[in-house]
C-alpha cells in the first residue's frame, strides 16, 4: 500500500486489526520494510502492526529535500496522523532507532513505548564521518554493487553468514535495491546526525533494548549506555546475533519483543 505524506509517496504494509494498539516498525539502512515480516506475521494476531518504507528506501520516494534524522522522524509523525494512529509503539533497528529517538524526543506523547534494537545514542565519531565519506565517494565512482559487497559481511554475525544463506541474500537484494542516490543522502544525513545521549532521560515509556551479541555496527557498549540513561529500561543481548538481529534470529528477538509488549 501507499499513502501520501508530506511531499512524497510512502509505501507501507499493515496487518492485524485496525482498532488493535499500534506497532510500528522502522527498518535499518540501507533496507526496506520487509526486514519485519516475521515481527509483523507474530504479532498480527494481538496488535495492528504497520511497517513503512523511509523516504528513498523501497517503495517511498525520496522527493527534492535534502535527507535528515529530523525530516525521517516528521515523515513518521506524518504518517501516523494519515493513517490515524494517535499513539503507538514504536520499533526501530538501526537508522530506525536513530529515526525513533528524534521522535520520542520530539513527540512524547504520541507514543506509549519504545523499543529500539542495534543503534545508538552517539553522533558519528570524526573516524566514522571520514567512513561515511568514503563510502559516498565509493558509491559515486563504484556503483551500488560494490558497496554491497563491502558491506554486506558487516550486518551478520560469522555464523549467520555460513548458515543463514536465504537470510544473507534477501539483506543483499535489499541493498542492490536502494537507489544510489538515496544512499548518498542518507549517509549525508548520518553524518549530520546529532547526539541523543543527553536527552535520554527525557524517555519516559517503558523502553526495550535488543542487541546482537556480536554487533560490529553498534556493539552491546552501545545498547548498554543508552540502558544506563533511559529510566526503567530492559535490555536484552541475543546470542549469535550481528547488527540484522531481528532476522538473524528471528526465534529470540520475538520472544523478547512478545514478552515486553505483553508487560504493558
Amino acid at each position: 500500500m501507499r499513502v501520501r505524506v508530506n511531499d512524497i509517496m510512502v509505501g507501507y504494509s499493515e496487518q492485524g486489526a485496525p482498532d488493535a494498539p499500534a506497532v510500528i516498525f522502522i527498518h535499518g539502512f540501507p533496507f526496506n520494510r520487509s526486514m519485519w515480516r516475521e515481527q509483523m506475521d507474530a504479532l498480527a494476531e494481538e496488535w495492528r502492526v504497520v511497517a513503512y518504507d523511509v523516504r528513498g528506501h523501497g517503495e517511498s520516494g525520496g522527493g527534492e529535500k535534502s535527507f535528515s534524522i529530523k525530516l525521517f522522524a516528521q515523515d513518521l509523525i506524518a504518517l501516523m496522523d494519515t493513517l490515524e494512529i494517535e499513539r503507538a509503539v514504536l520499533c526501530g533497528l538501526s537508522m530506525g532507532g536513530y529515526i525513533a529517538l528524534n521522535a520520542i524526543l520530539t513527540h512524547p506523547d504520541r507514543f506509549k513505548a519504545l523499543v529500539l534494537s542495534d543503534t545508538q545514542c552517539g553522533a558519528d565519531t570524526p573516524e566514522a564521518k571520514k567512513k561515511r565519506l568514503n563510502a559516498i565517494e565509493s558509491i559515486e565512482k563504484n556503483g551500488i554493487e560494490a558497496f554491497t559487497d563491502a558491506g554486506l559481511p558487516n550486518f551478520f554475525a560469522p555464523e549467520s553468514l555460513e548458515s543463514r544463506q536465504n537470510t544473507v541474500e534477501h539483506v543483499r537484494s535489499m541493498m542492490s535495491a536502494t537507489p544510489e542516490t538515496t544512499l548518498v543522502k542518507t549517509l549525508r544525513a548520518f553524518y549530520e546526525r546529532e547526539e541523543s545521549c543527553s536527552k535520554l532521560q527525557e524517555i519516559r515509556v517503558p523502553t526495550l533494548i535488543l542487541v546482537g551479541e556480536e554487533d560490529k555496527i553498534t556493539p552491546p557498549e552501545a545498547a548498554k549506555l543508552m540502558h544506563q540513561k533511559i529510566e526503567g529500561s530492559q535490555l536484552e543481548i541475543i546470542a549469535h546475533a550481528g547488527h540484522l538481529s531481528n532476522i538473524e534470529r528471528p526465534a529470540e528477538f520475538n520472544d523478547a519483543l512478545a514478552t515486553f509488549l505483553g508487560s504493558l
